[in-house]
């Protein structure tokens, strides 16, 4: 039986991943309350404890906007904290996957990013994120991997569908105005987490070349917010989760400033994951059904 620690505990891909653990695995997730991801004797006491064959890093600062006012928070659980994971990684050679994220890019392309193309960040968060990858490369790990993904969501945690599905059954509100000119692609956080078992697997059977490589994953598909907030009411109409329909208005980004620049494309190219651990991508619209498959379960047995 192999042994697996999952790190960030509380969130939907830590989540989905302990919902999704195959057969031949023990996975145990730790959060802020069993580990300090940022002090290195704490992370490394609970590797001692539990000798796991594979380290999965959920652990981030997600709060995109959020980071912009908060560099140092953001800093420390991004960057900080994924230098003591990789210090443990490298110490004891433990393969090591490493969650990061599509907002490493400026979005300047008008083709899928592959794991080649020169990142460069517009927010905090990105930028964070990124220096968290560089502290991955910067050991000489002997089985990393670093994979990108973008637009999680899940039936857990607070997400854009969870949103938008909030929003959508609010009696008082007339109609959405949602982003049209950002475009990337949804991923569901179980199909993320399916990936991450399967690139596990092969990881730890030594079937892999080994090293830190940085790949890719998402679900298939392009889409931009408003495209996913129009899919969102149609598929849970259809479900039963909500009683009526509202209007949804396409706005550029301009007309909804945040404080944290976002990347105007960001889809991913996943070409690489698929032919390395042999997994195809569901298309995102797909994969927003099985969620609110989910969702619409989870509360018929409330």
């Amino acid at each position: 039986m192999k042994k697996a620690l999952i790190l960030g505990k509380n969130g939907q891909v830590a989540w989905e991943l302990m919902r999704a653990c195959p057969q031949g695995w023990q996975a145990q997730a730790c959060g802020r309350e069993e580990v300090d991801l940022q002090e290195f004797s704490s992370l490394a006491g609970q590797v001692a404890e539990l000798e796991p064959d594979l380290l999965i890093n959920a652990a981030a600062y997600t709060a995109v906007d959020k980071a912009e006012s908060e560099r140092d928070e953001a800093y420390a659980l991004n960057q900080q904290a994924v230098a003591n994971i990789a210090a443990i990684a490298a110490e004891q050679g433990i393969p090591l996957v490493h969650l990061s994220t599509d907002f490493v890019f400026d979005g300047s392309k008008s083709s899928p990013y592959t794991a080649a193309d020169e990142p460069a960040p517009l927010s905090v968060y990105g930028a964070s994120k990124l220096a968290g990858e560089q502290e991955i490369l910067d050991r000489a790990l002997p089985n990393a991997l670093i994979l990108r993904t973008s637009w999680v969501y899940s039936s857990h945690g607070q997400n854009f569908v969870k949103s938008m599905l909030r929003l959508m059954s609010d009696p008082q509100r007339e109609h959405l105005s949602i982003v049209c000119d950002q475009v990337g692609t949804p991923t569901w956080a179980r199909a993320l987490a399916r990936a991450i078992w399967a690139a596990g697997d092969m990881m730890c059977a030594g079937q892999n070349p080994g090293g830190t490589r940085i790949l890719n994953w998402t679900d298939a598909g392009v889409a931009s917010w408003y495209d996913f907030a129009v899919a969102i009411q149609e598929l849970a109409l259809e479900r039963g989760l909500l009683e009526g329909r509202i209007p949804i208005h396409p706005i550029p980004h301009t007309d909804y400033p945040t404080p944290a620049t976002r990347p105007a494309y960001s889809v991913l190219d996943k070409a690489g994951f698929a032919q390395e651990f042999a997994v195809q991508p569901q298309h995102w619209r797909n994969q927003l059904g099985c969620m609110l498959d989910d969702l619409a379960e989870a509360e018929a047995g409330q």
